[in-house]
């Protein structure tokens, strides 16, 4: 069976969530996690840290890595990169999971949060790529993976909340480009959504509370995912748009029914798709 042990993994936004879902089922096959974020305090409304990250990484089997990194920032992410480097020997592959939620119409996004959401979402995906691709060309099977939606331009996904569809699908149009630019190099470029909405704090923040969290998936369906894709030989896996259940089915899993936080609730739609 294919197996990341002993891979190094950079995960940013990894403190929680579908981040931290990633790094660990990636743990227990006795991974390398760089946990590359930006809390170091708790905070009641968000919960989990870099550190707490890596305590429940070390349980589950893998071998973590804190990593103060605030994307929106290049030397931070440089200084993250070089840190895994030299505590890992290199890294195989890179998860851009950082992404930042604002849903607004156009009169109501100041341009201060216009810029937050495409400094994060966009720029930081972009930069990070740029920062591991050097240590990336170096590894036996690289892949880099974005939590992004499939490229669907269909105006009912802009008019709502234009600032953050140009901010995601920014990240989808990286992998477009980025999966042909690294094709012959054989660094798998690929994207990763959810059909339906994933149980995290920003839909319990922003998104209806608990409420709309019954109605929500859990993210290891995510997780189990990411797991199937970075599996794969990249040489033979890149450019894809993929859809978390999809990818399962592919895999032989046919009922999906123990990743619903309600079992008998409806489940909401996820944006995109």
């Amino acid at each position: 069976m294919p197996s990341l042990a002993g891979k190094t993994l950079f995960i940013t936004g990894a403190s929680r969530g579908i981040g931290l879902a990633i790094a660990l089922r990636v743990a227990r096959d006795g991974a390398n996690i760089a946990v590359a974020a930006k809390t170091t305090e708790p905070d009641p409304r968000l919960p989990g840290t870099i550190h707490t990250a890596v305590e429940q990484i070390n349980a589950a089997g893998g071998h973590g890595l804190a990593c103060l990194c605030d994307v929106r920032f290049e030397d931070q992410i440089h200084s993250a990169v070089q840190r895994t480097v030299e505590t890992f020997g290199g890294i195989d592959i890179l998860i851009n999971n950082a992404s930042a939620l604002f849903l607004a119409g156009t009169l109501d996004t100041p341009a201060k949060r216009f810029d937050l959401i495409h400094a994060i979402n966009v720029r930081g995906t972009f930069l990070a790529s740029q920062a591991c691709l050097p240590h990336l060309s170096r590894a036996a099977n690289p892949h880099i993976l974005n939590l992004a939606p499939p490229l669907n331009l269909e105006a009912r996904w802009f008019a709502p909340h234009l600032a953050y569809s140009l901010s995601k699908f920014g990240m989808s149009l990286c992998v477009l480009g980025m999966a042909e630019e690294f094709r012959s190099a054989g660094i798998a470029v690929n994207a990763l959504w959810p059909r339906t909405a994933i149980a995290t704090a920003a839909v319990r923040n922003l998104l209806g509370g608990d409420d709309s969290v019954r109605r929500c998936r859990k993210p290891e369906i995510v997780a189990d995912a990411a797991y199937a894709i970075l599996t794969r030989p990249s040489r033979e896996c890149t450019g894809h748009f993929f859809l978390d259940e999809d990818v399962l089915r592919d895999s032989g899993v046919s009922d999906l029914s123990s990743y619903a936080i309600g079992p008998t609730a409806e489940l909401l739609p996820d944006f995109f798709v």
